[in-house]
């Protein structure tokens, strides 16, 4: 529909001009209609009412005018002829006799007045008959008195007592002829007037009934079109409401039909660009979250400044490589290592997503994750590490089932395993990079330490070291074993490094002899009672046979016995001398 097309505006605008013109009919008919009503009413009061009255009057002088006959009658048959009092009497009968005249052509006028106004609705008919019956009285009446009054006056003036009785008795059927004729008017006249009253109460209670409809007339219309266009409006925006709680809600797939032209239906049409733009907004964050963590991204979004300054926190860095790659990816083809490279970080980024760690980058066949503000509190964040490096290593075991199906081979040419090195220390994060290429990454001592943890269990044949600081905030809510103690190429100090062996309560009998055996030849290879420190760790390797620490710590003690005395020897492995 058209209206449906205008602007709001112009939808409300136009309701109240149609309002308005609506009243204005209803105000202009209750005006005519009042105003016939008015003519009617004049006429009502202003000639008919006088009409009849003059009617009336004209009887009422007829009889007074009879009546000063005989006064003047009577004095002139007096004993003693009173010419003056004569002269007033016969005065008084002729004023009398103008004055009779004069009511019933006043009558008369009034009733030719109403016939010939067209405004009103009279029977003109009935009207022109009635003046033809008061001027045919008249007429008659004045004829017949006349020649009575003549013929009278004669009589009195001559002494004819008899002859002038005779002639007033018959002036007085004269005049009651007369009477009787003026009823009949005046009652056909009253007629008139209640036809004339009933045409008057008749318009007024149309005039009512009519604006009565027409307000009504204009209430129906004036609520149909507001229905209308409130429905026009209220329609797209409870959809609009509906949609903006679907996005609310995350799902961008809420489209809005615009079925209007105005400015909701163009506020429904930006909407589902809105949306178009957030389901596209949500594939590339898609696309880029298996290229950059998806907590990164929405960290630089909620901070960009991070990214833009960098800030100094302290946070658990891990790295997370695969032993034997070299020698197994030497006989692969392109497609089966970038298969097999897939499903092993996949395998191995879940653990790190589903203990809400950020994987920084893939290294080749290496991992760099961390944990820390503002993903995570860092309290939390050494044991999360911790834990997702256990999850890592409960995997080893399926892998090595599945990557000779997944090369087609039968049997992988030499063993793979994992290697984690997990630390704990200030680092600096930011985005480092050129002008044409950023990466949001961490950088310190605590990421070279973590590497080096990482390499370093090669040396000691394990699976997971972790710093000193990093087994201080785990505490005991992880199974930790002292290995050694380690300084790295920039430290002079040397600092402890731990195994994480299990979960809380998790170690097995001979896991747990092996830590206490290895702890006492920790401890007596520290203090230089080798012997000690021989048969402490042989009953380790007794306990679980084959354990790597237990049997470098011995390569160890062959070594510093075979060599020449080391005078700054402190029990402690450096690294940049290896």
């Amino acid at each position: 529909m058209p209206i449906f097309n205008q602007s709001i505006r112009r939808k409300i605008v136009g309701i109240a001009l149609g309002l308005i013109v609506l009243m204005l009919v209803t105000s202009v008919l209750s005006m005519v209609m009042s105003s016939q009503v008015g003519v009617l009413l004049d006429e009502l009061t202003n000639r008919y009412i006088p009409a009849y009255s003059h009617l009336a009057r004209a009887n009422i002088r007829s009889l007074e005018r009879a009546l000063a006959l005989r006064q003047m009658v009577m004095t002139r048959m007096g004993s003693s002829s009173d010419e003056e009092a004569y002269a007033a009497r016969l005065r008084d009968f002729q004023a009398l006799d103008r004055k009779f005249e004069e009511e019933a052509e006043t009558a008369r006028k009034l009733i030719n007045a109403i016939i010939d106004d067209p405004r009103t609705y009279s029977d003109n008919a009935a009207l022109a008959r009635l003046d033809v019956r008061i001027e045919s009285a008249v007429a008659e009446l004045r004829r017949d008195l006349d020649e009575g009054n003549a013929r009278l006056v004669k009589q009195v003036d001559a002494k004819d007592m008899p002859a002038a009785r005779g002639t007033l008795e018959h002036l007085d059927i004269l005049r009651d002829a007369f009477n009787r004729k003026i009823d009949a008017i005046r009652a056909d006249m009253l007629a008139q007037v209640f036809f004339s009253t009933s045409q008057v109460i008749s318009r007024q209670h149309q005039a009512i009934v009519v604006s009565g409809v027409v307000t009504l007339l204009a209430a129906i219309v004036g609520l149909v079109f507001a229905l209308l266009v409130s429905s026009g409006i209220t329609r797209p925006v409870r959809l609009l409401l509906a949609g903006a709680r679907e996005v609310e809600a995350g799902r961008f797939d809420k489209t809005i039909t615009v079925s209007t032209q105005d400015e909701i239906g163009e506020l429904a049409a930006a909407f589902n660009r809105m949306t178009e733009q957030l389901r596209h907004n949500e594939r590339i964050r898609e696309t880029f979250g298996r290229y950059i963590d998806p907590k990164v991204v929405q960290g630089l979004i909620d901070r960009p400044e991070v990214a833009i300054d960098g800030e100094r926190r302290v946070m658990t860095i891990m790295f997370c490589d695969m032993s034997g790659f070299t020698s197994m990816s030497e006989g692969m083809t392109p497609r089966g290592l970038v298969r097999v490279m897939n499903h092993y970080f996949t395998v191995m980024s879940a653990p790190i997503r589903s203990n809400r760690g950020v994987i920084d980058k893939y290294i080749g066949d290496a991992i760099m994750s961390y944990w820390g503000p503002p993903f995570i509190e860092e309290g939390e964040q050494a044991l999360l590490a911790g834990t997702a490096a256990i999850e890592m290593a409960d995997q080893v075991p399926a892998l090595q089932r599945q990557l000779p199906d997944l090369l087609g081979i039968r049997a992988m040419p030499a063993p793979c395993d994992l290697r984690i090195g997990i630390a704990t220390g200030e680092v600096l994060t930011g985005s480092i990079g050129s002008e044409l290429m950023m990466s949001f990454t961490v950088m310190g001592d605590a990421v070279n330490l973590a590497s080096r943890l990482e390499a370093v269990n090669k040396v000691y044949g394990t699976r997971i070291l972790i710093s000193q600081a990093t087994a201080e905030a785990i505490g005991s809510q992880l199974e930790l074993r002292e290995i050694d103690r380690l300084a790295v190429a920039g430290q002079t100090a040397p600092q402890a490094i731990f195994e994480v062996m299990a979960r809380a309560g998790a170690l097995t009998d001979a896991q747990f002899g092996l830590r206490t055996h290895y702890a006492e030849a920790l401890a007596a290879y520290r203090a230089r009672r080798f012997d000690a420190a021989r048969a402490a760790f042989g009953a380790a390797l007794e306990a679980v046979p084959g354990d790597g620490p237990s049997r470098t710590m011995l390569g160890r003690i062959a070594q510093f016995e075979a060599g020449p005395p080391d005078q700054g020897w402190d029990g402690a492995w450096r690294l940049d001398s290896k």
